[in-house]
């Protein structure tokens, strides 16, 4: 016999070993669960602070969207920036899209995959996300990677009267300043049109969305927020951790003196890429498009797009 029996009683009845199985696979599935992405202590110990958890087990698939009527007519194209940030990934994929479906939103995840050379360019990825997303979509939400929503009560609905800032900043976990508007942005189309989308000019981390409010306001927009969530720095869950993912920080040259400039030229009239590759994906079943984008920069207009 195979040694695991031989160390059992001889008399044991299949049954009581059945029934032993399924108690161990419900408690494993149980500890998983409450170790994963979401809410509540991790078991066994304290988490270090920004530390992602593991992503959770797949749940049970939706219908899809096309299939309910109550869904509505709009369709949202999650924009996600991204550059070697798989573990946050596979975590916000399904996550992202069943939050969504349970709220009847239509939606397609874009993770607009940074594949050049250059310096991350959060800003102009959007932009290219924006002109690649499609004629099904009418609105956009510009969303960070590390940012999961916790309160069923965010609102990511079409924004007719104008951007609706979803990562708030008496929400945010991080960031609390006024004119904050990053990590979460909801904006239709036509208002990102009238914007110019973002500025190109912004390599390395930070400072696109300052600009970008102050486009907001010379479009004539007003930026909304979310009103009774009573949830506060406890609304949404933010997997990154600084200690062993390193921000881009570096301010080089002239960059320090334009970090702070509006572009009154660029944004989604001039920026340059290529699509290397478009792919359709799931993950834990959850579906989402990959682009494989090619950034250019001019260096003779920002030379702080590399580190040379």
């Amino acid at each position: 016999s195979p040694p695991l029996l031989g160390l059992l009683p001889g008399r044991v009845a299949v049954f009581p070993l059945f029934f032993l199985a399924l108690l161990l696979g419900f408690a494993s599935l149980l500890w998983l669960q409450l170790s994963c992405s979401g809410e509540g202590p991790v078991p066994g110990g304290e988490q270090s602070p920004g530390a992602p958890r593991q992503p959770c087990p797949p749940q049970a698939p939706l219908p899809p969207a096309e299939d309910e009527p109550s869904w509505g007519p709009h369709r949202l194209a999650l924009l996600v920036p991204f550059r070697e940030r798989f573990e946050e990934l596979l975590a916000f994929v399904p996550y992202m899209h069943r939050f969504l479906s349970e709220k009847r939103i239509r939606h397609h995840i874009f993770v607009l995959n940074q594949v050049d050379h250059f310096r991350f360019n959060r800003a102009s990825l959007i932009n290219v996300g924006f002109l690649e997303s499609g004629n099904d979509t009418d609105y956009i939400a510009m969303h960070d990677v590390d940012l999961l929503p916790l309160n069923e009560q965010l609102d990511y609905s079409f924004p007719e009267a104008g951007p609706f800032h979803v990562a708030s900043p008496e929400l945010h976990p991080l960031y609390h300043y006024k004119t904050y508007v990053g990590g979460i942005l909801l904006l239709t189309k036509q208002h990102y049109e009238m914007c110019n989308g973002m500025s190109n000019r912004f390599w390395g981390w930070g400072r696109e969305d300052d600009e970008f409010y102050r486009r907001i306001k010379g479009a004539g927009l007003q930026v909304r927020r979310p009103s009774g969530i009573t949830t506060g720095y406890e609304t949404f869950q933010h997997l990154h951790d600084p200690a062993w993912r390193k921000r881009d920080q570096k301010r080089i040259a002239a960059q320090k003196q334009e970090q702070f400039k509006v572009d009154r030229e660029g944004g989604l009239n001039n920026v340059k890429y290529r699509i290397e590759s478009r792919t359709a994906l799931s993950v834990a079943g959850a579906p989402c498009t990959v682009l494989n984008i090619l950034l250019d920069c001019d260096t003779s207009e920002t030379p702080w797009c590399t580190f040379g």
